[in-house]
């Protein structure tokens, strides 16, 4: 089993497919790493060769950030952007969505179950 990253990667499926379950790396820069390591796309990761993970291994080392890097340096922004005091930093302070989606409705994934108020009633109209 190939293990790049701290990721073990599915042996039955191919390499570019692969390698894109490592945390930072999509279709682009998967494409891109295998051009790098010259190693077929199309090949499956069972039938890699220690010296292609290794190859796969190095250039990600070399020019990527991945996994555990990657998350921190995420988190790290996002923890400057609520010190800042930024608007988008107090969206996430809140819990709330960051990039200007609707929250009367929908935005459940950000602010979690429905929480009911109580003695909340719709007011007859007077005529």
């Amino acid at each position: 089993m190939a293990r790049i990253s701290g990721v073990d990667l599915p042996k039955s499926k191919k390499v570019y497919f692969g390698i894109q379950y490592i945390y930072g790396i999509g279709p682009q820069i998967a494409k891109e790493i295998l051009e790098k390591a010259k190693v077929d796309p199309n090949k499956k990761v069972s039938s890699l060769s220690e010296a292609e993970v290794a190859e796969i291994r190095s250039v990600i080392q070399g020019d990527y950030k991945v996994e555990g890097a990657l998350r921190s340096e995420v988190q790290q922004n996002i923890k400057r952007l609520m010190d800042i005091g930024s608007y988008r930093g107090l969206r996430h302070r809140r819990g709330l969505p960051v990039r200007g989606q609707r929250t009367r409705t929908n935005s459940r994934t950000r602010k979690g179950k429905r929480k009911t108020v109580a003695g909340k009633k719709k007011t007859p109209t007077k005529k």
